[in-house]
């Protein structure tokens, strides 16, 4: 047996994957990797174009991060939390020297899930409330606590959740729950909504107001202006705990530290994975605002994980952030959105009619596929599976056929790549996608 047929034989025999049939589950079996690249036992190279899970922000293999992690593992892998050590030190002194206002101390997790849980517990201790706001059209985790917060699909096999949520509609103006006009009108319905829930709740029982600055795997949707803002007043003028989802949107995707500082806004709490260290080694958590951190001076936090700031994932960490200030990544990025990504995605709407809207910052960003552009009717239903989700299967599979590794979700492809990518590998995936996009054509009716 091959090296490469005995994976497929191990991989079906024993390891049980995420979001899938088991059955009809075929994963690529991946045998390398290298900057924006990866390639299958059989030597295909796919341009990645999905970041993995949009979590691959400084690329593959980056020689600097995988040194650091090598370098550490000779000296010391491991640790308890209980102890300190210097790279976790220095990891958390990093990750805190780039948020915003005074959040100045960081709870390590492992992951991104394990952050929003751990971020409403910070909540609802700090508070002394127990309800939390989060958006339709979010996704927080999948563990019990932040399964509950995701206001999409997936949380409903997992139902019923934590008590205590309660969603609201964040701004969307491409499909707008307030038949806004324009985006300003749809951000300003948007906070009176949000107020209006608020009202309705009960201002003195809410601990938090959770959201993604930038919405990910549920559209990339870019908050308007003022949006951001408002949410800070309203959760201000309450008493209300801002908690910042920025596992997916943080660490240069939006060519920023953190999304959130695209409009200068101060949250409480922020959750950070993915892109930390672009998951060399698992590693998440949550920074904290000092004036929650003093709550707990003399109080103890209740709840830990065995591997909070494994010291393998904090030099990952270590080493990235330095790197991307060495290598200007946060420049980069925003130069690929403005420069290269958007301009290129908007020439591609202009040639596909099943394009109805493009959008994004940085090196994050949703083109949504209708069959009308008139009715805006997706290309396929919310949620589909099985037979009504052929249009998008077809498109995915355009796609990799010509080396192209897409992000796609319900009626979206989205275009994520590292933010190290080159110019033109970005623009050689684009390409590609725009081969693709005929195959959407065809099902266009308007």
């Amino acid at each position: 047996m091959t090296q490469a047929s005995s994976a497929h034989t191990e991989n079906r025999e024993h390891v049980f994957y995420s979001w899938a049939a088991q059955e009809t589950s075929h994963p690529l079996v991946v045998a390398g990797a290298e900057g924006s690249w990866f390639w299958d036992e059989g030597g295909k190279r796919y341009l990645d174009f999905s970041s993995q899970l949009v979590n691959a922000n400084i690329g593959h293999q980056h020689p600097a991060v995988v040194e650091a992690v090598v370098a550490q593992a000779r000296e010391l892998t491991t640790v308890g939390p209980q102890h300190a050590h210097a790279v976790r030190s220095e990891a958390a002194r990093l990750i805190a020297e780039r948020a915003p206002g005074d959040l100045d101390q960081v709870f390590f997790t492992t992951g991104g899930a394990e952050a929003t849980e751990n971020a409403v517990r910070l909540a609802r201790l700090a508070t002394g409330r127990n309800k939390i706001l989060a958006a339709y059209r979010s996704y927080h985790g999948s563990t019990g606590g932040s399964i509950t917060l995701t206001g999409e699909p997936r949380r409903w096999a997992s139902e019923p959740g934590i008590p205590g949520v309660v969603h609201f509609f964040g701004p969307y103006p491409y499909r707008s729950s307030f038949h806004a006009a324009d985006a300003a009108q749809e951000g300003e319905r948007a906070l009176a909504h949000l107020a209006e829930v608020i009202e309705l709740e009960g201002p003195s029982s809410i601990a938090a107001v959770i959201l993604e600055p930038v919405v990910g795997t549920n559209g990339i949707l870019v908050p308007p202006d003022g949006y951001l803002a408002g949410v800070r007043e309203l959760c201000d003028a309450h008493g209300i705990l801002l908690i910042a989802d920025e596992v997916m949107s943080g660490f240069g995707r939006c060519g920023e530290w953190f999304a959130i500082d695209h409009w200068n806004v101060v949250p409480d709490l922020i959750c950070f994975a993915k892109g930390v260290n672009s998951g060399y080694v698992p590693l998440g958590g949550v920074i904290i605002s000092q004036r929650i951190a003093d709550l707990f001076a003399r109080r103890p936090y209740p709840g830990g994980l065995t591997y909070s700031g494994h010291l393998l994932a904090c030099a990952a960490a270590v080493a990235s952030v330095r790197a991307f200030e060495a290598e200007d990544v946060l420049g980069r990025a925003r130069a690929l959105g403005s420069e290269v990504i958007g301009p290129q995605l908007e020439k591609l709407a202009e040639r596909h009619p099943s394009v109805g809207e493009v959008r994004g910052l940085g090196v994050f960003w949703a083109v949504e596929l209708v069959r009308d552009r008139v009715t805006r009717e997706p290309l396929v239903p919310f949620n589909a599976a099985g037979a009504e989700a052929a249009p998008m299967t077809a498109v995915t599979a355009a796609c990799r056929e010509r080396g192209l590794w897409p992000f796609t979700h319900f009626n979206r492809v989205h275009v994520v790549p590292p933010c190290t990518t080159s110019p033109e590998d970005v623009s050689l995936g684009l390409s590609i996608l725009d081969e693709a996009l005929a195959v959407a054509d065809g099902y266009y009716t308007g």
